[in-house]
């Protein structure tokens, strides 16, 4: 959905020429070289190999999450080792040696082991939180595969994740030219809120797009939703679409104009049925402050935006949506979304409480992980202001 920004004004509903097609290249960084000749050199040779430990530990159980996520949308079991990345050897042959860790020194067998995430999660108590169950909403374009190191990371603490892929998103094969509206975009969330047991309550995370998502489930499903958190997302009021909510940014993002590419599928006479994404402009837009490998993950994997849903004004009552504690996380290096804008939508609509992330793009499960999930665990803590 922050591809969407350009598009919210009559104007922008016209025809326009396909921008032309280029392959972005990510280039990886020059590798640095590690001199010996200094204490000083050594102690960071030893510094950054710890953090590209830390960076590996994040990758695998990332990749753990993600399989056993696809395992799920599949409904079958699917095996997945954490250990996979081990040679075994044939009959007969020596036994590996145990993986020696990112120091010179050889590990003992009584060395403690602390990772970093029990650090952040050491005064933790699952039990006694509101509930311990995240879902996580997807913004326009995205899929369920855009939170795999969030999943990962919150299930070390503890919680309880499920990440939904809405209708046309991720791997749900529904035409996304043919979405009508809001309801039938966002039906595999209804129907999952619908499966919850009663007094069963869910932690709802909405990035961009997915706020006015979210926003019509807490409408319709107050009870089963303990908070709701709006990631530098859509947080409309009622009355509003994300269209008319938009078009009132006087300023108009050029790089937005560059990046969509509108889907005429019933003829250009008509309106829009979808909007494309120019993946030659989507890193600068969406992941200025990205990993590379995520970026890639994201250019073969974003799908277009049904219009629609973007057209559809919201109906929220203070019984329903109003009764659901809400919480907003700010991106500052936010291209796509600027910081000023969802500002805006927090002063117009003022949520329980207000974080930022520093240094992170429109995609903090990418740029920033770790800090959005401290973030997140925060946020599961707090009480409400009745129980303080």
């Amino acid at each position: 959905m922050g591809a969407l920004v350009s598009c919210f004004s009559a104007a922008e509903e016209t025809k326009r020429p396909r921008a032309p097609r280029r392959r972005s290249a990510v280039n990886a960084p020059p590798a640095g070289a590690c001199g010996i000749g200094s204490s000083e050199r050594w102690s960071k040779g030893r510094s950054g190999r710890r953090e590209r430990a830390e960076e590996a530990l994040i990758h695998e159980q990332a990749l753990a999450a993600a399989a056993a996520l696809l395992s799920q949308q599949n409904g079958g079991a699917l095996p997945f080792d954490r250990s996979s990345s081990l040679r075994y050897t044939g009959h007969g042959q020596k036994k590996p040696a145990l993986p020696r860790s990112s120091s010179s020194r050889a590990r003992s067998l009584t060395d403690p082991v602390v990772q970093l995430q029990q650090l952040v999660n050491q005064d933790l108590k699952i039990d006694n939180l509101e509930t311990s169950h995240f879902v996580l909403v997807h913004g326009g374009g995205f899929g369920a595969w855009c939170w795999y190191k969030t999943i990962a990371l919150l299930e070390d603490s503890g919680f309880k994740v499920n990440a939904i892929d809405l209708t046309g998103s991720g791997i749900h094969s529904f035409d996304t030219n043919k979405i009508t509206g809001l309801p039938e975009y966002v039906q595999p969330l209804t129907s999952f809120l619908e499966t919850l047991g009663n007094g069963e309550k869910v932690i709802l995370v909405g990035h961009d797009f997915g706020g006015a998502c979210i926003s019509y489930a807490m409408e319709m499903f107050p009870s089963k939703i303990a908070k709701a958190v709006f990631l530098c997302a859509a947080m409309l009021t009622s009355g509003q679409s994300t269209l008319s909510m938009f078009s009132q940014q006087e300023d108009t993002n050029d790089l937005m104009r560059q990046t969509q590419i509108f889907v005429y599928a019933n003829g250009n006479d008509h309106t829009p049925t979808a909007i494309d994404l120019d993946k030659a402009s989507l890193k600068e837009l969406l992941f200025n402050q990205s990993p590379a490998k995520d970026v890639a993950l994201a250019l073969v994997s974003m799908r277009p935006i049904p219009f629609a849903p973007v057209l559809e004004k919201l109906s929220l009552t203070d019984e329903n949506h109003g009764s659901v504690r809400r919480f907003y996380i700010e991106t500052a290096e936010d291209n796509a979304i600027p910081l000023s804008l969802q500002q805006s939508m927090c002063s117009a609509n003022p949520p329980e409480r207000v974080f930022r992330l520093k240094g992170s793009d429109h995609s903090p499960f990418f740029s920033k992980p770790q800090a959005l999930n401290k973030l997140l665990v925060e946020i599961s803590k707090i009480l409400p202001p009745q129980v303080k």
